[in-house]
């Protein structure tokens, strides 16, 4: 796994660097070095280096001056004369690159910078760094303009310039690049929101032999899976099978507003791999679900004139829950007395649960809109999985109207949530544009699938998934976290070959159904092939 580390901590890990004996102006040159590398080794002729006022151009000035040695045609542009470069060492880079002979331009007008770029077929983003805040100012958001609008590669370093390394976020203009090439270890921002868009391929340059141990040391945010992790948690198919040892999932959910939630959740959990799968949904559309699940038996539970489940219901789907190997409950079922009952009679039970949808926002219900107020609600002895968006991840911990807003701010709730439970059973994987899988000893997070997943009903095919998963290794697998990001990781590439088959506006959650099987086959197929002979699964 690659450890991801919040900003503050990057800075920790530089200080400790320090104390080892790899100075400050030691470590900017080795940024600069390796991102002058990675342009190397894309065959760069002809590059335009933009420089900030920090570090951030200091380490472009470095890597400017290698190209330089290297015979590159490389050029900088800067916003002032290197001697008026405030901070020392971006200065002393700054003159060293100039002793060189290295070509600058200061503060070119924007004629001048498309001039420079229109011969470029490299560009490097060194203007803002990891400490950016708010907006791109001026001469900066011109020179933004300028390198999205040209056909250069774009080399990011650290962080494109206008993206928030800690949130995700931008504020106006940003840089789009084709590659980032961060320093020491992966910041959250990178991957997720609109990090995903700006970033391009992610290059971690550890820059010292030590920066792994203090990484570790520092404590990592998350943890981002490469697919050969995912080998403590496979579990690999046996001839000696039959469909009672692959796991029974039951699927508690629907209404007569939204039938063909629990529809998805249930094919999606026999796609993934489960042995026997049944779907419990409010009598009154019992016929509806039954036409569109040949394979999966269908019970009715009491319901009222508007489709939705009763009290009556819930002493029932305790009783099938006991007789399956894991429950999901919550898609299309719609927030009432009846579905709160359902829900809270299952948290008493002793079998694996997963909670997604309005089961999520009926436990918002019985906590008063305040999980952490109720650590007892989710204290049981067998796993649970709560599967939130951000929305629903803010209506559990206080939030509903300020829901978390980046991927930082979802591992802030998710934790929230696992350190006032307490106890190792429970997983929160809180949802978003990338996805937290967070334990009680670390957070998790799968490779994000792509945009064609923004659809209605790809959540309810997720959560069928990871009761799926939990259903099949229950007694086998001792890392939740883990086992979360597989699903995620699955239902993710089967997005992508749905996108592949359908385009990826056109993709619909049954698409993604469809494609479950070929993408565990192909992540499972890759996850044990030697790193050094595997290609990427997506």
């Amino acid at each position: 796994m690659q450890p991801v580390l919040n900003i503050d901590d990057i800075k920790r890990v530089e200080v400790g660097l320090t104390r080892v004996g790899v100075s400050v102006s030691e470590l900017m040159r080795r940024a600069g070095r390796a991102v002058a590398h990675e342009v190397l080794e894309l065959g760069a002729k002809n590059v335009v280096v933009f420089c900030g006022m920090g570090n951030n151009g200091g380490d472009g000035w470095v890597c400017a001056e290698a190209l330089h040695s290297h015979g590159v045609s490389v050029r900088i542009v800067a916003p002032v004369e290197p001697k008026r470069i405030p901070g020392d060492l971006a200065r002393r880079v700054a003159q060293s690159a100039v002793r060189s002979g290295t070509p600058m331009f200061i503060g070119p007008s924007r004629e001048k910078v498309r001039e420079l770029l229109a011969d470029a077929d490299t560009v490097v983003d060194c203007m803002l760094g990891t400490g950016f805040r708010g907006g791109v100012r001026k001469p900066f958001d011109i020179w933004v303009d300028c390198i999205n609008a040209s056909n250069a590669r774009v080399v990011a370093v650290d962080v494109p310039s206008g993206l928030s390394a800690q949130t995700g976020l931008i504020d106006g203009d940003c840089v789009i690049a084709d590659m980032t090439v961060t320093m020491i270890a992966l910041k959250p921002g990178l991957l997720a929101d609109a990090g995903r868009d700006a970033c391009g391929v992610i290059v971690v340059a550890p820059l010292a032999e030590q920066t792994e141990r203090l990484v570790v040391e520092a404590d990592p945010v998350a943890w981002r899976t490469d697919l050969a992790d995912y080998r403590r948690v496979s579990i690999e198919p046996s001839a000696a099978q039959d469909k009672f040892t692959r796991g029974s999932v039951l699927v508690v959910g629907g209404s007569s507003r939204f039938p063909g939630a629990p529809i998805m959740a249930a094919r999606a959990a026999a796609r993934a791999g489960a042995g026997y799968v049944t779907l419990a949904v409010p009598a009154s559309i019992v016929p509806i679900v039954q036409s569109h699940v040949l394979e999966i038996p269908v019970i009715g539970l009491p319901c009222d004139v508007d489709g939705v489940l009763t009290g009556e219901a819930a002493v029932k789907v305790s009783m099938l829950a006991e007789s399956n190997t894991a429950t999901l409950i919550g898609p299309g079922m719609r927030v009432a007395s009846g579905p709160v009952a359902c829900v809270s009679e299952l948290l008493c039970g002793s079998k694996p649960l997963v909670i997604d949808a309005d089961g999520l926002n009926c436990l918002s219900h019985l906590t008063e809109g305040n999980i952490t107020d109720y650590p007892e609600i989710t204290r049981r002895g067998a796993p649970l999985i709560l599967t939130p968006h951000r929305r629903e991840l803010g209506r559990l911990v206080g939030r509903a109207d300020n829901p978390p807003a980046s991927l930082e701010e979802q591992l802030e709730c998710a934790r929230q949530i696992i350190w006032t439970d307490g106890g190792s059973e429970l997983v929160v994987v809180a949802k978003g544009s990338a996805t937290g899988c967070v334990g009680a000893d670390q957070a998790v997070l799968p490779k994000p699938g792509p945009a064609a997943l923004a659809t209605a009903g790809s959540g309810d095919v997720l959560a069928g998934m990871m009761a799926s998963y939990l259903a099949q290794s229950v007694d086998k697998v001792s890392d939740l976290p883990l086992l979360a990001a597989l699903a995620c990781e699955v239902h993710g590439y089967a997005g992508t070959l749905a996108a592949e088959a359908y385009g990826t506006r056109g993709v619909v959650a049954g698409d993604i159904i469809d494609c479950i099987g070929l993408a565990a086959d192909a992540i499972e197929e890759h996850a044990f092939v030697p790193e050094s002979l595997a290609g990427p699964v997506a």
